[in-house]
């Protein structure tokens, strides 16, 4: 299996890792789960960590073909249409995000975005395969966290967004609109069929206690034999308590509301009103 060159870029702010995923024979890539800068308390949006991306990408000289989103974020804004507009390639993301949109139009009221899916370049399917110059990648329908979590093998390197993280984090809250505990064991059950030496690139750490440095990187061998919450032989029904426990504890991501209304439409702010200005919804006394 061949293996691509990887660069990863932490944003601090939100814990999340922005990939380019490079042929290295052709030098096309990919960019998987980028982030726009975005600060609460103004509304202000910047492109600081964006333009990191830019600058890595132009200073090898890199052809983009792809800007993958593993679903629809709840923790950060997606910077994928700047990126579009600044280096080309097409916004993808899994078909299921369709779920998703009817899900949360819903709960916004924003009559006019679409449900289709249309605001992407291209919609995923489980199996699908797509090629980054001459890497193969495959589309691994991953449901759980959300209904629309799409994990891609490339090569060797496997993104699995949310599903799973660091071996002493665990794994993905599934209290979100749409989420599913037992749906997300049977989805990591999948990805632990994967060979074991299957590098595991993650989308997010967070320094649980008693580590004193990020981790973006593990293998399928190591979450399956020492991941806190699914290592060890943990059963679905196990796994499924637990998870419905813990989540029952966690407060919401400071940037769902924001993330879920700009991402759901693939990264495009909502259009403006009749005065110029764009506006977040914030719906009260309902999540």
């Amino acid at each position: 299996m061949k293996t691509p060159d990887i660069l990863s870029f932490f944003h601090e702010d939100t814990n999340t890792f922005t990939y380019v995923v490079i042929d290295p024979t052709t030098q096309h890539a990919a960019i998987v789960d980028s982030v726009l800068d975005y600060c609460a308390a103004s509304g202000r949006t910047h492109t600081a960590a964006a333009d990191k991306v830019v600058s890595a990408v132009k200073d090898r000289g890199l052809t983009i073909d792809w800007i993958l989103e593993t679903h629809v974020h709840a923790d950060h804004l997606s910077a994928a249409p700047y990126l579009q507009e600044k280096l080309g390639g097409k916004i993808a993301i899994g078909s299921h995000v369709r779920d998703v949109q009817k899900i949360f139009t819903k709960l916004f009221n924003a009559n006019g975005v679409a449900t289709d899916g249309s605001q992407f370049g291209m919609l995923i399917d489980d199996g699908q395969t797509f090629k980054i110059g001459d890497l193969e990648a495959t589309a691994i329908h991953t449901p759980g966290h959300t209904p629309a979590c799409m994990a891609y093998l490339i090569g060797d390197a496997l993104f699995v967004g949310d599903t799973l993280f660091a071996a002493d984090y665990g794994t993905a809250r599934c209290d979100f609109p749409g989420g599913d505990a037992r749906a997300l064991y049977q989805s990591i059950q999948k990805l632990f069929e994967l060979p074991g030496e299957t590098r595991v690139l993650l989308c997010h750490d967070y320094l649980p206690d008693g580590r004193d440095h990020y981790i973006n990187e593990t293998t399928i061998a190591e979450e399956k034999t020492n991941n806190i919450h699914v290592g060890h032989g943990a059963t679905e029904d196990e796994f499924v308590k637990m998870r419905t426990e813990r989540d029952a504890t966690l407060s919401m991501p400071k940037l769902i509301l924001p993330s879920v209304q700009v991402n759901m439409r693939a990264g495009h702010l909502p259009d403006a009103e009749d005065n110029g200005i764009r506006y977040i919804k914030i719906p009260l006394d309902a999540v």
